[in-house]
């Protein structure tokens, strides 16, 4: 089956196309094992084209970003990674808003919209990844979050391109509900005009603040569990008495008790058992149960 879709692949698709692609190489906790393909669309018209195969063949996919937020499982994923990184629309519009294509860097996004005096975002500059990445699971910081910006996102599905405007999404807290089979390729965002010195000023203020309580210094894929309403789960860790428990390579940090770290030759088993450890004492010690932030996906 593979041969038959990688001759497919070859044959209808103009992006890049990897085959048997260490996923290791492609999430920021450098761990997880081979997807069948890992596929980079040439732009949204080639995606649409890919994901129409996919489903006339009834291959599984799965879309990454930056690989942030994102566990794959030792046994890799039996279909296709497909990473909009290509997608890099990034354009003032009209109104005050700005067309974003879904590959492009959050960082990137923040340093665009300070030069074009455009608030709002700022809080992005201190989370990886990309914009897709972000909307997919409504990514925020500092009391703010990435949808409640948006005014519309473009996505892509076997029906083809679609736009959606923020009324009828279901969404909320590191959620957006997308239908099955469907992809981000960009968004709509809706801004106010700032003075681009002020703006700078409260990046610079978010950057210090991550760098004083987030920066780890081994890999790791950000916030590793949800907060519970009302609690803060590194504090929840830390009373269970796991800042810097240890899984073979996989440890509780020492700075943010939240960030689970790659300390070199991790395995997705070792955070997998790690996290399963935490989530027990945390449930004894507190009564309350925790939830991944982190996506979990592939073959164990």
């Amino acid at each position: 089956m593979n041969d038959r879709l990688a001759a497919r692949l070859e044959a209808e698709v103009r992006g890049e196309i990897l085959r048997d692609e260490p996923m290791a190489r492609h999430t920021s906790l450098k761990v997880g094992g081979p997807a069948d393909f890992f596929v980079t669309p040439a732009d949204p018209d080639d995606m649409r084209v890919l994901l129409a195969l996919l489903a006339e063949t009834g291959t599984p996919w799965l879309a990454v970003g930056g690989g942030y937020n994102l566990l794959i499982r030792d046994g890799g994923f039996r279909g296709v990674v497909i990473s909009p990184a290509r997608m890099t629309t990034l354009e003032r519009l009209e109104g005050n808003r700005a067309g974003v294509g879904a590959g492009v860097a959050n960082g990137r996004l923040t340093v665009f919209l300070r030069d074009e005096g455009l608030a709002g975002l700022e809080f992005l500059c201190g989370i990886p990844g990309t914009v897709g990445g972000a909307l997919a699971m409504n990514a925020g910081a500092h009391g703010n979050a990435i949808l409640d910006r948006v005014e519309e996102i473009l996505t892509i599905g076997t029906a083809g391109f679609e736009r959606k405007v923020r009324e009828l999404f279901d969404y909320g807290y590191r959620y957006l509900r997308l239908q099955p089979g469907e992809i981000i390729i960009g968004a709509t965002f809706v801004l106010d005009p700032a003075d681009p010195r002020r703006i700078g000023e409260r990046i610079d203020g978010y950057r210090a603040h991550r760098a004083a309580s987030q920066q780890v210094g081994f890999p790791n894929a950000g916030s590793f569990f949800k907060n519970p309403p009302g609690q803060a789960a590194w504090r929840l860790i830390e009373d269970a008495g796991l800042r810097g428990a240890r899984v073979g390579g996989a440890q509780v940090s020492e700075v943010h008790a939240n960030f689970l770290v790659n300390r070199g030759g991790a395995t997705a088993a070792d955070f997998l058992a790690l996290a399963a450890r935490i989530k027990e004492a945390v449930k004894l010690k507190s009564g309350t149960a925790l939830e991944e932030e982190v996506n979990i996906f592939g073959d164990e």
